[in-house]
């Protein structure tokens, strides 16, 4: 039987899988050619933009593994893919502080610059260490900060400047630290909880946050318990923790839906210092997250059912998921997770498609027919991201998919200004 789950175009759709291509070559986790990247990456980071010298405001982005020309073709090919290819900004290595409006102005025009000269979908913002810290005594609702103070007007004004040259909402994502964000529940200040008023006030505008559930040790639950990090009770308490939201000593942090939290693990066990789990023990915690399995240890969800909608999953990074000295296979990560997902119902977060379609499934036969009204390219691929079946400009057209084998395929109808996939599987 052929049955569809359709997607609709939007921004970004989730749940989807986030990595990070490393900008650099290093000997253990060679540079990966972003067209190279496979398509269940459907959002890309590329690691990192950086202060220039002498500064920690004045951000420059040079591509180091291909010419810079290369690496322009390379991104506006995966997005014609209907893939999301963001800048990250910062690092552990690269501390950033807005200190006052010149530091604050500097890096908006220096990011805008990065974005429009490499054609990036948005920014990634990757504060870590002492790049935020946040006062004790002052609040989530109302920080004081200045170096807060300045990055949250910095953004706003980014995302106006992106809105006003490419005519459309510009992609933000987040990737805190453990003690940035679910760490706030044991203490409000210095690193403790310093992002959350940065993800309160952008908290609209924000499409992803990916915690990094690894290098941090141990943190406490809304249960009052506390969880340590590569097990399966600490990907779920970590998750639902900032989902539901909980009280610091700064105030109430109302927390994020479901479909804006990733969870954030590393492709292998080199890929961070400590807190990584292998693929049966994620596998078990994003199931019962998901409402699809059983409980895994000795926490309880307080949402009976679980977050369906979770927004899907974040790896540091590509380049160590491709590696097989690392992983027991290559992109053993990108495998886990579309097992993890697979019959999950995508939803959709801003915007609307610029045209419209229909699918008329016939399961006695394999055959689809899709009515669009605009002309359109598609393509059939598997989940190794082979392209299967390829259609150019049809408004009309039936496909047979009798000969392919049970399971899970990707079709992806582009018109040339925006794309939709949708997910078939055949049982």
């Amino acid at each position: 039987m052929l049955m569809l789950v359709v997607k609709t175009s939007g921004q970004i759709q989730t749940p989807v899988l986030m990595g990070y291509v490393n900008n650099w070559n290093a000997g253990t986790n060679p540079y990966v050619q972003l067209t190279d990247v496979p398509k269940q990456y459907g959002m890309i980071a590329m690691a990192f933009s950086i202060p220039r010298p002498g500064t920690d405001y004045d951000t420059t982005f040079v591509s180091d593994g291909v010419a810079k020309d290369t690496l322009i073709r390379q991104i506006k090919t995966v997005q014609n893919q209907g893939r999301r290819v963001l800048i990250s900004v910062g690092g552990a290595t690269a501390p950033i502080s807005l200190d006052n409006l010149m530091e604050r102005d500097t890096f908006i025009s220096s990011i805008t610059r990065i974005i429009n000269t490499y054609g990036f979908d948005g920014i990634d913002i990757d504060f870590e260490g002492n790049s935020i810290l946040v006062s004790k005594g002052t609040t989530i609702a109302n920080p004081t900060d200045v170096k807060i103070i300045n990055l949250i007007a910095a953004i706003k004004q980014i995302m106006v400047n992106f809105r006003a040259t490419h005519g459309r909402k510009m992609i933000l994502t987040m990737a805190p630290e453990m003690s940035h964000f679910p760490g706030g529940i044991s203490g409000y200040g210095n690193n403790w909880g310093a992002y959350l008023p940065i993800i309160d006030a952008l908290r609209d505008s924000l499409d992803l946050v990916h915690t990094q559930l690894y290098n941090g040790g141990s943190m406490n639950g809304l249960d009052g318990r506390t969880y340590y990090q590569a097990t399966g009770d600490f990907i779920v308490a970590m998750t639902e923790l900032c989902i539901r939201g909980f009280n610091t000593t700064g105030g109430y942090f109302k927390g994020l839906p479901a479909n804006k939290i990733a969870v954030g693990l590393p492709a292998c066990p080199s890929a961070a210092g400590s807190g990584f789990m292998d693929t049966a023990t994620v596998a078990a915690a994003m199931r019962y997250l998901l409402g699809k399995g059983p409980k895994v240890g000795t926490y309880t969800l307080l949402q009976a059912g679980g977050y369906p909608t979770l927004g899907g999953m974040m790896t540091w990074s590509i380049n160590w998921d491709k590696v097989t000295t690392c992983n027991n296979s290559e992109y053993e990560f990108m495998k886990n997770y579309e097992r993890i997902f697979s019959n999950t119902t995508p939803t959709t977060i801003a915007e609307v498609p610029s045209y419209s379609f229909k699918i008329y499934p016939n399961p006695s036969n394999g055959v689809f027919t899709i009515e669009s009204d605009k002309q359109v390219s598609i393509e059939i691929y598997d989940l190794n991201g082979k392209v299967l079946k390829a259609i150019s400009n049809q408004t009309s057209t039936k496909i047979d998919v009798s000969d392919f084998s049970k399971g899970m395929y990707f079709l992806r109808m582009n018109d040339g200004i925006s794309i939709q996939t949708e997910k078939i599987i055949i049982r």
